[in-house]
């Protein structure tokens, strides 16, 4: 164990000099720190997000619902440049006080409605179109104990082995193979539940699979973190079998570059307002 020893100091405070690649945005109180209104567009479904795991659970969701003939889905989606702390302006802490995306704005209906964190935003939108979410019964039950495993596992995924593993200004023994014991855990509870199982809450796709593909299954495709060599990730064969099963889907395949703005040019959408934006990639 090589890891400096650290005692806790009676009081904490914040040293904003810490905290690795993202401690320019990261503070200990919430709110907007500059005044700016969100941009609104033509479309029923205002999304304003960016392609990171929790992003592309969203826009995944709209575009398996317009694949499936839902029009009324059509949505502007708007990016958000965390890193340059578009999150804390007046108009996204609107959307959401918590200041992370993804934030959905539903002008459906006779007055906006604001829908925060990624999984309300599936819940929201299966509802409303009755679709991607058995209305009752055990399907129903199911899909929600995977939706819930998601939003409580991933945080171990993240901020725990994410962080310690890619984004860090030191990288120490002790967290990366503390977090990666528990991200492997997590990818064997997948493993065995897909052995017996198409997809993730029983024989029917579902937004249960939508919130765990774009953590996990982009994990085990070796595209996030660039950690697939480190976990071992194609050990565990009926998640791989899942992974690539829902990357032939064209929605998620537009889905996962949606306010996307890194990577190959062809696999960027900075924003989307139409379907006709996915044809003018570089």
């Amino acid at each position: 164990m090589s890891d400096k020893s650290y005692t806790p100091p009676n009081v904490w405070t914040w040293d904003q000099a810490s905290g690795g690649k993202f401690a320019n945005i990261n503070r200990p109180i919430s709110g907007s720190t500059h005044e700016k209104d969100l941009p609104v567009g033509k479309h029923p479904f205002q999304l304003y997000s960016l392609a990171t795991p929790n992003g592309v659970k969203v826009t995944v969701m709209l575009e398996e619902l317009l694949e499936a003939g839902f029009s009324d889905a059509e949505y502007d989606a708007w990016l958000i440049n965390i890193q340059e702390g578009e999150q804390f302006s007046s108009g996204f802490v609107g959307a959401n006080p918590n200041s992370k995306i993804p934030a959905l704005v539903d002008h459906s209906g006779r007055t906006p409605l604001r829908v925060f964190e990624s999984g309300s935003i599936l819940v929201h939108l299966a509802e409303r179109f009755n679709a991607f979410l058995p209305q009752s019964g055990k399907g129903r039950t199911e899909t929600f104990n995977w939706l819930m495993w998601q939003m409580g596992s991933a945080p171990f995924l993240g901020g725990g082995f994410g962080h310690f593993y890619a984004y860090a200004p030191e990288k120490y023994e002790y967290p990366i193979n503390r977090y990666a014991m528990e991200v492997k855990r997590q990818l064997d509870v997948l493993d065995k539940q897909l052995a017996e199982n198409e997809f993730i809450a029983g024989s029917e796709y579902s937004i249960a699979d939508m919130a765990i593909w774009p953590w996990y299954g982009l994990l085990a495709h070796g595209s996030l973190y660039e950690a697939g060599e480190f976990l071992q990730v194609q050990e565990y064969t009926h998640l791989q079998r899942w992974t690539a099963q829902l990357l032939e889907r064209p929605a998620v395949q537009r889905g996962r570059i949606v306010n996307k703005v890194w990577g190959e040019d062809s696999k960027q959408l900075k924003e989307r307002h139409s379907a006709a934006d996915f044809d003018n990639l570089g």
